[in-house]
């Protein structure tokens, strides 16, 4: 009978154990920020892609159709809230004459464009990735992403979260300064 009493006492201490360990990785994984994902795509080139373009659909748009550098990927959508928030930054820095191209990833045609109608059009160039298999290339998991390559193609930085002007400042030109963060 002492046995059986020693089996039931680590039954029932089991799935104490379980909830302690459980526990422990969810309060470790509270402190972590959410918008700091490593990317393996950091100081490799960055993924060719041949898409259409969202303004032009009979046009493609491709890596080696950006002539100068460094220059900014965004991906973004029209179902994206983030993408909301972070669109009059990205049309300041399209007014100012930021290298910004658009990659408009999992989105209707009609959705984006009336969408861009309503809010205006910060980029020099937008492809469409419908499908989202370019995305899956650059490792997209959400919109909005925004990703900074060099004048070689290397991708430098890739931040996850609507862009604003103290990540710009904090982050991305110290990373074009040759800083990392």
């Amino acid at each position: 009978m002492s046995g059986e009493r020693k089996r039931i006492r680590w039954l029932l201490l089991l799935p104490c154990a379980v909830l302690l360990v459980m526990v422990y990785f969810f309060a470790v994984s509270l402190g972590r920020d959410p918008s700091l994902v490593p990317s393996p795509l950091v100081g490799r080139p960055a993924p060719e892609f041949s898409l259409p373009e969202l303004l032009d659909p009979n046009a493609t748009f491709a890596l080696q159709d950006v002539e100068e550098g460094p220059w900014m990927l965004n991906v973004w959508a029209s179902w994206c809230s983030g993408c909301l928030v972070e669109h009059e930054f990205l049309m300041a820095l399209g007014r100012a004459g930021a290298p910004l191209y658009g990659l408009n990833w999992k989105d209707g045609y009609s959705d984006a464009l009336e969408w861009l109608q309503l809010r205006g059009n910060p980029y020099r160039i937008i492809a469409v990735d419908a499908d989202g298999r370019a995305g899956i290339d650059w490792g997209v998991y959400g919109a909005p992403e925004t990703f900074l390559i060099d004048a070689d193609g290397i991708v430098l930085y890739r931040h996850v979260g609507p862009l604003d002007g103290a990540v710009f400042a904090e982050v991305f030109l110290p990373v074009l300064e040759g800083n990392t963060p």
